[in-house]
């Protein structure tokens, strides 16, 4: 049975992504999404988005602020813009998204139906009841504004949808996978993020089930009687929740030396600075590619292949392309372009029987989890300083506009930063 696996802390944040960083999310999100169908198939896309870390981690490594709820919109929407047109090839198709967008889920869900050739009124039910057990069913203070549905070719689906506190400046993200799935109010989630705020309703709780039996019986037979047994049994104290993975996104918009596993994050850079060039050659004769767009798609290759126990620090993930409002620092748009290049390059290859640069990518991720117990390397503080110190000569940009190059100091041709 599907059950929660997880909460997280998500600061509520406004703004909009920029069209040249929303463009190479739907490009990074899509063929990162493909990879994956194709090593796992449709069902493991589905079980990673309904994932809270991973699910944070792929927004993060796709250059979206690493911890905020605008992560959630930006991912929906840059996969619904690259899996939709590709629904026919890859079998997944992206529907709802914020505001009128989430209201336009039934009619969306009727029309991939019938597409694809799944019952897209029955889904279209399951939406509005996935919708209603998180506004209604869990009454925790969050009024949802997202809904995202993804559904396969076969009518297996993933819901992702996160509302609002607007007194606490904060956002819940609820997930949910149909794999399992028995009932829709009996601990149904696969997991919901947000902040411990005090005492909830959650009808939806396994322990819930004697309260909604009783709630129907008393609207068959209504009387100060039976209400007030009902109170006197509410007034007994419930048994203790179990303790689930919990993930705290701070409020702080800078990437701390504190929010990164550094272990991991020396295991990355050794995998790209050493293992890279002499285990991949093939890999490297890519136009472009050198170590720092090696550490990029290492990266992006845990988020594809990796184990959900590697993704309890979403903000390394940040470190492959930045983030919009340059926190860790600006995105590196040359070293983004070339990662997307490369992997989208080693899909197609794969497609016609090649599969030896996807295995390369893959195989990244693999040294860099065995490089990761045995090496050390630069403090955070100075992988910070190298990336910005270079962010000009990799294209950096944020919202603020293009990165400028470093000043020189006289005499000397070299720069300042």
């Amino acid at each position: 049975m599907a059950k929660r696996s997880g909460s997280a802390d998500l600061p509520l944040h406004g703004g909009r992504v920029p069209a040249w960083l929303g463009e190479r999310m739907t490009r990074l999100g899509t063929v990162m999404a493909e990879a994956i169908v194709v090593d796992y198939g449709r069902d493991a896309l589905l079980a990673r988005l309904a994932h809270p870390f991973w699910f944070q981690s792929f927004g993060a490594v796709m250059g979206m602020d690493w911890h905020s709820s605008g992560i959630t919109t930006s991912v929906i929407g840059a996969l619904k813009r690259g899996l939709n047109p590709r629904a026919g090839e890859l079998g997944i198709r992206v529907c709802g998204g914020r505001g009128k967008h989430s209201r336009a889920t039934p009619a969306e869900l009727a029309s991939a139906g019938e597409a694809a050739g799944f019952d897209g009124g029955a889904l279209a039910r399951t939406s509005r009841l996935v919708a209603k057990v998180d506004s209604a069913a869990v009454q925790d203070g969050f009024n949802l504004y997202l809904h995202g549905f993804f559904v396969t070719d076969e009518g297996r689906w993933a819901v992702v949808q996160q509302g609002m506190n607007g007194a606490s400046k904060t956002a819940r993200r609820y997930h949910w996978l149909s794999e399992g799935l028995e009932s829709f109010v009996d601990s149904p989630h696969a997991a919901i993020e947000g902040r411990r705020q005090g005492e909830i309703v959650n009808l939806t709780d396994r322990r819930a089930e004697a309260s909604r039996k009783a709630q129907l019986e008393l609207l068959a037979d209504l009387g100060p009687d039976a209400i007030a047994r009902e109170v006197a049994l509410l007034e007994g104290k419930a048994p203790a929740e179990p303790t689930l993975p919990h993930l705290v996104m701070p409020d702080h918009h800078d990437v701390r030396s504190g929010d990164v596993m550094i272990r991991r994050l020396h295991g990355t850079l050794a995998a790209a600075a050493e293992a890279g060039p002499k285990d991949f050659p093939e890999l490297l004769l890519t136009p472009g590619v050198g170590a720092r767009t090696v550490r990029s798609l290492a990266m992006v290759a845990e988020v594809i292949h990796g184990a959900p126990c590697r993704f309890a620090d979403p903000a390394r993930y940040s470190l492959a392309h930045g983030g919009k409002d340059r926190h860790p620092f600006p995105v590196p748009t040359k070293v983004y372009d070339r990662t997307i290049a490369t992997l989208k390059g080693a899909i197609e290859k794969a497609k016609l029987g090649n599969d030896e640069k996807l295995q390369a990518i893959r195989r990244l991720d693999e040294q860099a989890r065995r490089l990761e117990a045995h090496v050390g390397g630069p403090s955070f503080q100075a992988v910070m300083a190298e990336e910005r110190r270079l962010s000009h000569h990799y294209g950096g940009r944020s919202v603020f506009g293009w990165e400028p190059a470093p000043a020189l100091l006289p005499g000397t041709g070299r720069g300042t930063a």
